[in-house]
């Protein structure tokens, strides 16, 4: 395999990512003392930092390996919603097809940190799902998108904000099999059957063994064959690729299927490795169709965030190198 040819191609493909984009807040302050009001510490903040969170987050993945990515969701018309498209902008992620609701507020993760520590989280958000007004005005713009940019790859990308209800994914999918465009989902609990017919099914070991409501599994590849075959009778997908922490990933389709392993790092941060995997995973298939590059390139991805701490984009010449390196 001619690597640094395939991360060439990169910059022709097109990639949507539609679900729940949100903003990172991150407060940094010394603590040292405790309020006089109630029992609780006084944060002296002393910087403050916004950055692209959750669907957004995978954008980014995606846009930084070189590809051309359009990010389609809706947000609330505020200041956080204004602010979060100015940094998608930023980091040249197209908004084109964003919309903003006024019946909705924009999701912000608040963290105050003091001494590397998190001292609290405040989240902002409304996750009820969308109105059928705004399902509409959603499911315009994605086919307005589709129509004008005429994607190879849509990732839906489901926090349970309620931008992905069933019916926009069900009619995400078929229009993405309308007009042959490959579809890859990180899915989470409440909707985690409504995927049918999707290409690439990303759950991690955890919501696999919710979703199929298995109290007890080993991961061995006897086991997960068998989880695939209860996931193909209910989705009718074309593959599982399942993220199993420290024990790797596996992935199956019709072709064939393989259990592996991590490569040995030193782990700092688990943040944000999913966001990369499924970016990492839906442009090597998208470029190759090869289940088994895209699940060894996705996994090496996947270590290589996690070196770094907080929530950061994959570093394209690092994953270039170490798939040189362990793939040859």
């Amino acid at each position: 395999m001619d690597f640094v040819k395939l991360f060439e191609q990169f910059a022709s493909i097109k990639v949507a990512v539609v679900g729940d984009v949100m903003l990172d807040t991150y407060w940094w302050g010394q603590v040292e003392r405790i309020s006089p009001e109630a029992p609780v510490p006084v944060v002296t903040v002393a910087k403050k930092e916004q950055r692209i969170g959750g669907a957004g987050n995978v954008a980014l993945n995606v846009k930084a390996l070189g590809a051309q990515v359009a990010v389609i969701s809706i947000l609330g018309n505020d200041d956080d919603g204004h602010q979060l498209i100015k940094l998608l902008q930023e980091s040249q992620i197209q908004t084109n097809y964003l919309v903003q609701s006024a019946e909705r507020i924009t999701t912000n993760k608040i963290r105050i940190i003091s001494r590397n520590q998190q001292m609290m989280r405040l989240d902002a958000e409304m996750a009820e799902d969308l109105l059928p007004t705004e399902e509409a005005l959603l499911l315009a713009a994605f086919e307005k998108y589709i129509v004008a940019e005429k994607p190879q790859m849509v990732v839906l990308e489901d926090y349970n904000k309620g931008v992905l209800t069933e019916n926009v994914i069900r009619k995400i999918i078929a229009l993405c099999k309308q007009h042959q465009i490959l579809t890859a989902v990180d899915p989470k609990r409440k909707n985690f059957f409504a995927y049918q017919g999707i290409d690439i099914f990303k759950p991690n070991w955890k919501e696999v063994k919710e979703g199929l409501h298995i109290l007890s599994a080993t991961v061995s590849l006897e086991e997960l064959k068998k989880i695939h075959q209860l996931l193909q009778a209910k989705l009718q997908h074309a593959i599982s690729f399942i993220t199993l922490s420290e024990k790797g990933v596996y992935y199956e389709n019709q072709s064939g299927e393989g259990l592996l392993p991590t490569h040995i790092r030193t782990v700092a941060d688990v943040s944000g490795a999913g966001d990369t995997v499924i970016a990492v995973a839906s442009l090597v298939y998208a470029a190759t169709g090869d289940v088994k590059l895209m699940a060894e390139l996705a996994n090496i991805a996947g270590g290589l965030v996690c070196e770094s701490v907080g929530t950061v984009a994959i570093n394209k010449s690092a994953l270039l190198s170490e798939a040189q390196d362990l793939l040859h």
